[in-house]
């Protein structure tokens, strides 16, 4: 029998063209599963999502590589071959066989990588070596966790070929048969590192003021719905956020004007992680979910929370009206059946920080269903 504890979150609610029956969403969680080499998505990977699809329920897939040149993460997935596209079919065919919708997440890692992982120096709006030196900052790569290796100032006669990137890899992501997509712009990759004057430092029209410093965002947003339409594609922004070096002098101001733009769009949702976690970790428990609060009353579509929410907060946010659902990470690495637990107030399996980012079943697809742990 279904609990009244979670109410709001059991209500159904449309999210551009899709019909969902809950709104608990399982966040994008970078899980370093892909085949290698190739970042090819593979059985156990159809097997971890298919297991945490949910009828009418929304799963966003990890931040998936939009080209060879934006990867940062070994062990990530890609949306730039033809073997990929194929692979991630299998995939989608688990979470829908459930009942579920899937859409696919973008990603351009920009400087927080090492030419180990991407095969060449990595990119960035500004050349900043206080990213590269801090000892806080690792990337993965074959050889393990490293630092980030020295970064380059793209050249603005480069940055139409990054926003084409991110056009083929929306196609690729619709031949593979996703039901959308979302622009990662968040914890310090490419996007956030032009939209925020910490990182930016340019003077060209990709530089200085609000408006240039959201020029490249918006330029691959348009490149992506050129594909999708509004309807099918997402946003995800983290404002106030400090993961991977990340500060801006008035992020109130540029989050502001952003959201305002991203209304012309049409947008299905954004994504909006709040500032009280840094990474996996969060900074602040019992904190309110500013950001999605702030940012309500500017977006005029649907908004995903995210970051550090329980069961019960989660609930409390989409009951008050500052978000209409919520994105959960670390809960649905160890509890596959989710939105089950939360409905029937069933109790949560932990999770374990020291198998995220491994390379097998181990923390990935072998955690149980409540049945499974009733009757062992």
């Amino acid at each position: 029998m279904a609990s009244q504890t979670h109410k709001a979150l059991f209500t159904p609610v449309q999210l551009g063209p899709l019909s969902l029956k809950h709104r608990v969403v399982m966040a994008p969680l970078t899980r370093s599963r892909a085949t290698q080499p190739g970042d090819i998505p593979n059985a156990l990977m159809a097997e971890y999502y298919g297991q945490r699809a949910s009828d009418g329920g929304l799963i966003i897939t990890e931040a998936t590589t939009i080209s060879p040149t934006a990867r940062g993460w070994f062990g990530a997935p890609g949306l730039y071959s033809d073997e990929q596209v194929e692979a991630w079919k299998k995939v989608i065919a688990a979470v829908r066989a459930k009942g579920g919708h899937i859409f696919a997440q973008l990603w351009h890692t920009g400087r927080s990588s090492n030419i180990e992982t991407s095969g060449t120096i990595p990119v960035a709006p500004s050349v900043d070596p206080s990213y590269w030196d801090d000892e806080s900052h690792v990337v993965s790569a074959p050889s393990g966790w490293v630092k980030p290796s020295p970064h380059r100032a793209l050249d603005i006669n480069e940055i139409p070929g990054i926003i084409e990137d991110y056009r083929k890899a929306a196609q690729r992501a619709k031949d593979a048969g996703f039901d959308g997509v979302e622009l990662h712009g968040g914890n310090g990759y490419l996007l956030a590192q032009f939209l925020e004057d910490g990182s930016n430092k340019r003077t060209d029209a990709y530089g200085g003021s609000i408006e240039n410093r959201s020029r490249f965002f918006l330029e691959a947003l348009e490149a992506v719905t050129s594909v999708w339409g509004g309807n099918r594609t997402a946003a995800r922004i983290a404002p106030g956020g400090t993961w991977n070096g990340m500060h801006d002098s008035n992020p109130e101001a540029l989050y502001g004007y952003l959201v305002d733009q991203l209304n012309r769009f049409d947008l299905a949702y954004i994504n909006i992680i709040e500032p009280r976690v840094k990474g996996n970790i969060v900074l602040e428990e019992g904190q309110q979910p500013t950001a999605a609060m702030q940012l309500r009353k500017i977006f005029k579509n649907k908004i995903i929370a995210a970051g550090g929410f329980e069961p019960d907060t989660a609930e409390d946010v989409v009951a008050a009206g500052h978000a209409d659902l919520v994105a959960f990470g670390r809960h649905f690495v160890s509890n596959p059946d989710l939105p089950k637990r939360i409905e029937q107030d069933l109790p949560l399996t932990p999770y374990n920080r020291d198998t995220f980012y491994t390379f097998d079943a181990l923390g990935y697809t072998d955690y149980p269903v409540f049945e499974q742990l009733v009757t062992a």
